[in-house]
């Protein structure tokens, strides 16, 4: 264990994507980060190495957050290694399309079983974890408001995500602990892009009054805003971070 650190941020799906990019913005910002990763362990370490070349400090521990033996192992090793939690991101998420119809239950059950079913478990063993004055993020999405088809699933699983983060504010009171949720817009990252043709992406990006699509760097702004001094007054909230998409 390492009785060095000041402040330790945990990054569930912390490897790629929007989470890969958070990890290393909370790295610059001063945290040591926990990259967590499912599966990919190059993308891991090449996050860690990418954190680490910046004068930054990170470790990568892999876990499946719909899994809770693993999660409760996640926590445990962070905790082990660095001492101490002091954020929390609920990043890891899948996207496939699929459209309302019986055809889709398997798809269906495996977004709740890491979209939903993974937040409630990285929640859980955050609130056991994260001491006074913490703060916990989960990413949520933007395209609730908008219910485009073949994102039911998706939707489905976010907006009990955004219940969630309500209700931990609550449960944690009288702890000092911040529980919010950021909802980004279109992203452009490979989760987005996987599935969509150039006029789907097209159109997507023209969406925003911004008439982009958002970066991973994007959102990572607004969570370091939310983890670090300035967002300590912000709690049981969604911060929609989509350029005016919705």
């Amino acid at each position: 264990m390492n009785t060095d650190i000041s402040r330790v941020a945990l990054v569930t799906g912390g490897s790629r994507g929007i989470g890969q990019a958070i990890s290393k913005r909370l790295a610059a910002d001063g945290f040591a980060v926990v990259v967590n990763y499912a599966g990919n362990t190059v993308a891991a370490e090449q996050t860690v190495a990418a954190i680490e070349s910046a004068g930054g400090q990170a470790i990568a521990i892999q876990g499946d957050v719909g899994r809770p033996e693993q999660v409760a192992e996640l926590f445990a090793a962070a905790k082990r290694e660095l001492g101490r939690i002091d954020v929390v991101v609920n990043s890891a998420g899948i996207l496939p399309m699929a459209r309302i119809a019986e055809s889709s239950l398997a798809d269906f059950d495996k977004v709740i079983a890491t979209n939903l079913r993974g937040a409630f478990l990285v929640l859980a063993q955050a609130a056991a974890h994260v001491g006074e004055g913490g703060r916990i993020i989960a990413l949520s999405t933007s395209v609730i408001a908008r219910s485009f088809p073949a994102y039911g699933p998706y939707i489905a699983s976010k907006a009990g995500v955004e219940g969630l983060v309500r209700v931990l504010a609550n449960e944690l009171r009288g702890r000092g602990i911040t529980v919010n949720a950021v909802a980004p817009g279109p992203v452009g990252t490979e989760l987005f892009f996987h599935g969509k043709s150039p006029e789907q992406i097209a159109q997507m990006a023209k969406l925003p009054p911004l008439e982009r699509l958002g970066t991973p760097e994007d959102i990572a702004g607004v969570v370091s805003f939310l983890a670090g001094p300035d967002g300590g007054w912000v709690n049981a909230q969604v911060l929609r971070a989509n350029g005016g998409f919705a």
